[in-house]
């Protein structure tokens, strides 16, 4: 799994594409709502009771879903971290490491980009 394209590109980027999926999703709720505040304080037949808990029931789980994601990229990227030979020689490990838990999701792509996709064609040689 460590070695899968797939996996390596979603782990990079999964979590920043989380944040801005949910970030617009945030002011998408948050524009219909101011949008339709008469109908929601004078009642109205598009917008039963209940209606506002249940999209933040939505948002609750989308934030769930984005944090398992960006756990299980440091996670990931740590494990892959520790089994690149490349970082065994010096302490780029660690550097690596702290960067991923200080700067999770933007260390991991970073990360991504100059260790997996910028030495993939130095391997063959």
């Amino acid at each position: 799994m460590l070695r899968s394209k797939f996996w390596q590109a979603f782990f990079a980027i999964g979590p920043i594409a989380m944040v801005v999926l949910g970030l617009i999703g945030y002011f998408i709720f948050l524009f219909m709502l101011i949008g339709n505040i008469d109908h929601l304080e004078h009642g109205s037949e598009n917008f039963p009771e209940g209606w506002i808990l249940g999209n933040l029931g939505v948002i609750v789980l989308f934030v769930l879903v984005a944090v398992l994601v960006s756990f299980g990229s440091l996670i990931f990227y740590i494990v892959h971290a520790a089994y690149n030979p490349n970082l065994k020689q010096n302490n780029l490990l660690l550097v690596w490491i702290l960067l991923f838990i200080f700067a999770n999701g933007l260390g991991q792509l970073i990360y991504w980009i100059m260790e997996v996709v910028g030495k993939r064609g130095q391997e063959g040689t």
